[in-house]
Parts: structure tokens; C-alpha cells; sequence
């Protein structure tokens, strides 16, 4: 991907140049938008990516304590993560078995090869997995696949010679059903040129009538850049239960065009192909592959260290918020989740002035598992209770535990720490100067 790979370099360049910041604003959107260009991304996509980085770096102000550089960087992050799709994270864990996947996709696409992929991935998951040769049209697709299964370690039904591809898909079903197959993946025939899409998705729908699959997987090659949207379109709007797979991301410049097509439709991409081996497949996660598109290594420091500062910016205002006598199972919510955030929970809690007399082992101790019971808790009380916690007595306390899922003790620990707090808040309130210290403190945390 020669375009989208000039994106590191147009960002070791920002970093290392001198001079006025908003001369180096404009260099880096100038190489960003050549680098998309010719990685045919859509013109206007381009133009609209740029105006809003733009416009975020030379408005927004970066946290206390963060450059405005390391700032900018995060900007261009964000955009071209939602450029490709956003925070979607793809679930591919099946949600029950036996599930069938169908694959469609137009000649060409190396949809044989991705189901082999995808069985691969899937017996890695520890799944018992079948494949369907369902292509009565390509010469070689039925040995094709039958080779592929046998290397993946995969079950495998075919008919050599039949041409019923829509009875073969429905009796390659019900075979690898009996023999257990708990992710079975049917690979169907593809139309020759781009411009079959109505054919294909006719025969989508005739196969998907018979063997009523659990998800249909569209197959599209990279190197359909943005002619990509059109298909995508049309396969998102035919089958709302669809998913893409975008194949050869290893060798086309178009690469960056049909991810951000296909990410415009709305749909969603699940997995890439990112070589011919069947090895070279894998999740497609938007913040993944942007990370490595920007080279993530120095920038990764970056982005944690920004986190980082606006996770002490949100807990100081919590803070500001408890010390003035406001405390909730809403505002106790709002800061675990924040301290999740902030690293080691004993580091930050030990920074409270006053905190000695008052810490407990068990406060200081705050595990990533007990946090999480505690949210799962606050999540089963009523708006009512998290307003007014005095409220909760003993047949409140029964209720919360069973709707969390958590024992009756569990409750009555989360209770007792936010008593904890309140001691605790009266005693800073009475130290003058104490919230001032506090923010002074957690300030020291960013250092």
C-alpha cells in the first residue's frame, strides 16, 4: 500500500519539523491528502477528512500539561479512525452453534481462499469447522477447496460434476451438521467483472432461501478501491445481517479506497486478508490499522500520555465535585471508571492529602475485577438509589446482588466503601487549602 504507508513518513516529518505550528499543520494535511489520493480514497472524502483536521488543531486546545503537536497528532488518529469505520469492533465470536457462514463475492475476489481463512481462524477458536463447495462454475474451485480444508484441518462437502449449487449447499449443510461441525462456511460461486452485482446478489438470496444462513460474508478485493462502495452498498442494503471481508490489503495501492468506501456504507468490515497464506488474516479493527499506519511506536507514547492528562482533567472536576459535599453512587460511578483509566489505582489514591488516615487495605487494593463487580452493582440500582444510597437497606441490598449477579457481601462492601469516602471527604474539607493540594498531586501523576 505504497499511498497509505506514506502516511509514517508524513508524520515523522511533522514531528521533526521546526517552526510555526500552523505552518506544520498545513504541510502534514498537504501529504496526508497526497498519501489517500493515491491510495484512491475518494476525493471528497479526502476534502472533508482534511477541513475537520484542520479545523480541530487550530481550535481545540490540548489538556494542561500536553503539547499542542502531540495534540495534533491525536486529531489526526481520531479522523482517520472514524474514516475507516470508527470505534465498531467487529464481534466474531459466533453467538451460537451450529453457525453457517455464506460467502459471496464477485470473481476473482479470493473468496476461496478466504474461507479456508476463515476455517483456519475459526479451529483456532477452538471451533469444529466445515467447509462447502457450493461453486459449480469456477474450473478447480471444488479441488481448490478440498486441498485448502485438508491443509486447515477443516471437514469438507462437495459433489464433483453436479451443477446444483443450491442443492449442494443445502446438503453440504446437513452433513457437516451431523458430523458435528460447529462453524460451517459455504463458499459460493462469483460473477465474472464489477458489474455483476445483481446477479450475485440474486444468487445470494436463492442460496441464503435454502440453507437459511446465520450470517452472509461479502468478499471484495482491495484492488476495487472505490468502485468497492457501490457493492457494499447494495450487499449492506440486500442482507442487514451481512459482514465484508476486504482480501489482498498486501499488494494493491487501492487499499485505503475500498476500506474508507466500504466503511461509508455503514457496514461492517470484520475481517482483512493481508497476504495469499493462509496465515495472513486477520480482525479488522479501525484503531488498529490506523495505529499502524501512522507507524504507532513514539505515537503510542503519545496517545497514552494524552489519555492519560485528560483522565486527571475529568477526575479533578469529580473531585472538585465530591469535596463540595455532592456524593453519589453516580458521581462514585463516574471516578472508578476514571481511575480505571489512570493506571495504578494504589498511586493515585496514596496522592490524596489526608488519605493515610483513611485508606483502607482493601481501598488501596482495588483490583481491575473489583472495580468491575462494583459498576456491574451501581448498573442494577435504580435512579433513585444512586441518587439517595442512604436508602438502601437490607431488601434493596438482596435485590441489587441478584440483578449484578454478585453475592449479598459484594453489595454490602461498595456500600461500605462509599462510606469510607464520605469520612474521608469530611476530614479533607476541614484542611484548608486541601482541594488545592489534591489537584496539586494528581497533577504530579502526568509528570
Amino acid at each position: 500500500m505504497p499511498g497509505l504507508d506514506a502516511i509514517k513518513e508524513a508524520v515523522r516529518k511533522f514531528l521533526r519539523l521546526s517552526g510555526p505550528y500552523e505552518r506544520a499543520v498545513e504541510e502534514f494535511v498537504r501529504d496526508l491528502q497526497r498519501a489517500l489520493l493515491s491510495a484512491d480514497v475518494n476525493v471528497r472524502l479526502v476534502f472533508e477528512l482534511s477541513k475537520r483536521i484542520r479545523e480541530r488543531a487550530l481550535k481545540e486546545k490540548p489538556p494542561p500539561g500536553a503539547s499542542r503537536r502531540d495534540w495534533f497528532i491525536k486529531i489526526v488518529y481520531e479522523e482517520l479512525v472514524k474514516l475507516f469505520g470508527g470505534d465498531r469492533e467487529p464481534e466474531v465470536k459466533p453467538p451460537y452453534t451450529p453457525y453457517v457462514i455464506m460467502l459471496v463475492g464477485v470473481q476473482g475476489s479470493g473468496k476461496t481462499t478466504t474461507a479456508a481463512k476463515l476455517a483456519l481462524f475459526y479451529k483456532r477458536m477452538g471451533y469444529r469447522v466445515g467447509l462447502v463447495a457450493a461453486d459449480v462454475y469456477r474450473p478447480g474451485a471444488y479441488d481448490q477447496l478440498r486441498q485448502l480444508a485438508e491443509k486447515v484441518g477443516a471437514l469438507f462437502y462437495g459433489e464433483p460434476g453436479s451443477k446444483d449449487a443450491v442443492g449442494i449447499a443445502k446438503r453440504g449443510v446437513e452433513a457437516l451438521k451431523s458430523k458435528g461441525a460447529e462453524v460451517i462456511i459455504v463458499d459460493t460461486a462469483g460473477r465474472h467483472g464489477y458489474g455483476s452485482e445483481v446477479a450475485l446478489l440474486e444468487e445470494m438470496k436463492e442460496i441464503a432461501a435454502e440453507i437459511k444462513p446465520d450470517e452472509v460474508m461479502l468478499v471484495i478485493d482491495a484492488a476495487m478501491g472505490q468502485k468497492s462502495y457501490d457493492l457494499a452498498k447494495r450487499f449492506h442494503e440486500a442482507t442487514p445481517i451481512g459482514s465484508i471481508i476486504v482480501t489482498k490489503m498486501d499488494g494493491t495501492a487501492k487499499g485505503g479506497g475500498a476500506l474508507s468506501a466500504v466503511a461509508a456504507t455503514g457496514a461492517t468490515i470484520k475481517f482483512i486478508g493481508t497476504g495469499e497464506d493462509v496465515e495472513e488474516f486477520e480482525v479488522f479493527n479501525p484503531r488498529r490499522f490506523v495505529a499502524r499506519l501512522l507507524g504507532m511506536g513514539d505515537i503510542e507514547g503519545i496517545l497514552e500520555r494524552l489519555s492519560r492528562l485528560e483522565s486527571v482533567e475529568e477526575f479533578e472536576k469529580t473531585v472538585e465535585e465530591m469535596m463540595a459535599g455532592r456524593l453519589n453512587f453516580r458521581i462514585l460511578y463516574r471516578q472508578l471508571v476514571q481511575l480505571r483509566k489512570m493506571g495504578p489505582l494504589r498511586k493515585v489514591l496514596q496522592m490524596l492529602p489526608g488519605v493515610s488516615l483513611t485508606l483502607t487495605d482493601d481501598m488501596a487494593r482495588l483490583g481491575e475485577e473489583k472495580i468491575k463487580k462494583w459498576l456491574a452493582i451501581m448498573n442494577s440500582m435504580t435512579y433513585e438509589e444512586l441518587d439517595n444510597p442512604e436508602i438502601i437497606d437490607k431488601s434493596r441490598m438482596r435485590r441489587i446482588a441478584i440483578g449484578a449477579g454478585v453475592e449479598l457481601e459484594d453489595v454490602k462492601e461498595l456500600l461500605n466503601y462509599y462510606k469510607n469516602m464520605q469520612r474521608m471527604i469530611r476530614q479533607l474539607r476541614k484542611q484548608k487549602g486541601s482541594v488545592e493540594k489534591l489537584l496539586q498531586r494528581l497533577g504530579r501523576l502526568t509528570g
